[in-house]
């Protein structure tokens, strides 16, 4: 009888653990896409943040002088709140996603132009990119501009603010 019991399991068709991706819904392919858009925008974000909370505390003297040395108001680094700190929260919070994310374009921009010159074509110590972390942030940002916030933010996938 046992062998009649397992004969039978044996003929059973057992359904797969994980569906095919052929088998997903348009809607969940969408919740997917607007899942890695949050995951996106927020890891961007908050890394940026980061910074930004940091020059909070150390002022962006620094910047001024490299600023001064360009040839440029030393005033303009006041700007980099807006950069790592502003469009950080609203980016993180799906808020004018776009125009928040191209703020940190912008403001990596800016510091590849006046720190980073000499290193953008830099191998690391690990033959790395010398930049590769600034280079996360700004090609993650501008994949944010390209993508937007998806329907996990505040201002919706197709949302007013976004």
């Amino acid at each position: 009888m046992n062998t009649q019991a397992a004969a039978a399991n044996a003929n059973t068709q057992r359904a797969p653990i994980a569906p095919s991706l052929a088998s997903l819904s348009p809607a969940a392919i969408a919740n997917g896409d607007d899942a890695g858009k949050l995951v996106l925008r927020v890891a961007v974000g908050l890394l940026v943040l980061l910074h930004g909370i940091f020059k909070l505390s150390a002022g962006v003297g620094f910047i001024g002088g490299m600023l001064a040395k360009a040839g440029l108001p030393g005033g303009l680094a006041y700007l980099v709140y807006v950069g790592e700190i502003v469009a950080p929260l609203l980016m993180i919070a799906g808020v004018f996603t776009r125009g928040a994310a191209a703020v940190v374009v912008i403001n990596m921009l800016v510091a590849f132009g006046l720190v980073h010159m000499a290193d953008l074509f830099a191998l690391g110590k690990q033959g790395g990119w010398a930049l590769e972390l600034q280079g996360l942030y700004l090609f993650g940002a501008l994949a944010v501009v390209l993508l937007g916030a998806g329907r996990f933010s505040v201002g919706g996938a197709r949302g007013k603010f976004n």
